[in-house]
């Protein structure tokens, strides 16, 4: 497929925005810690007399309440109590001093998670190692609706499985062979694929990558391997990721897209 005519100055904003996403308040760079919340309260904070005991942020951030009722958060500075609405897909937020905290849900499980706005790993993040730019890579796929939905169980690099419901799958060719790639997460309109190739072997991150369906038609999709992406887990431990499907194990070296960061990076 013929890559736009200006692909070059859009896949160099592409890479620039990737890049600030990383390195945002939101991102993955600044997650200090993450852990599983269980019924009752557990106080937040860096002093040692805290259940759960941040390296970073105020002495006393508050406590957490988890009940039938959901998840609450009260201030430890005598605020009032805040219930969180509780969304896999949008995970509550607030902040704390410099402290960003969420509460996410998996397998209807509850964990806190939280970032240091302050912290100075972002910074150390100028680029990512990436395979050259390579238009053969910029693939227009079938985008073939399944006849029922699909139910399949993904494992994750916590080991903890997870039920995903599959749609579709893109079929494309390459040097004459044919591959299929099934979606488990995502959206409509930019479907998620995870996906595994023979460079995790040698370059680029072993568990996975993660690459997002363009131009999203009623049979076709565009494929852009140069912006197959690492996976949050390439850049810290408190985050959870989906592994590939065997579906999405290929047997090709996709020398596009990012490569894998130093082990120095890991944090």
């Amino acid at each position: 497929m013929t890559t736009p005519a200006n692909y070059e100055a859009l896949f160099a904003d592409w890479k620039a925005k990737r890049l600030a996403n990383l390195k945002a308040a939101d991102g993955w760079l600044n997650i200090i810690a993450r852990y599983w919340l269980e019924d009752g309260t557990a106080t937040v904070g860096s002093a040692a007399d805290n259940d759960l005991v941040l390296s970073a942020g105020p002495a006393h951030v508050g406590s957490l309440t988890q009940d039938a009722s959901g998840v609450r958060f009260t201030p430890a500075d005598g605020g009032e109590p805040i219930q969180l609405k509780l969304d896999k897909a949008k995970p509550p937020r607030f902040e704390v001093g410099n402290l960003l905290l969420e509460v996410t849900t998996l397998n209807g499980e509850n964990a806190l998670r939280v970032r240091d706005k302050e912290s100075s790993v972002p910074a150390t993040l100028n680029e990512i190692d990436a395979f050259p730019l390579d238009p053969s890579w910029y693939i227009k796929a079938d985008w073939i609706k399944l006849d029922a939905p699909q139910g399949m169980t993904v494992d994750t690099t916590k080991s903890i499985p997870t039920d995903v419901q599959v749609t579709h799958k893109a079929v494309f060719t390459r040097d004459g062979v044919q591959y299929e790639l099934v979606a488990t997460h995502g959206t409509a309109e930019a479907p998620q694929f995870v996906l595994r190739d023979l460079t995790s072997r040698d370059q680029t991150y072993p568990a996975s990558r993660f690459l997002y369906g363009e131009q999203v038609g009623d049979d076709s999709i565009v494929l852009d391997f140069n912006k197959a992406i690492n996976p949050p887990c390439a850049f810290t431990e408190h985050a959870v990721c989906p592994l590939p499907p065997p579906e999405n194990v290929l047997p090709i070296r996709i020398e596009a897209g990012e490569k894998r960061l130093p082990a120095a990076f890991f944090h």
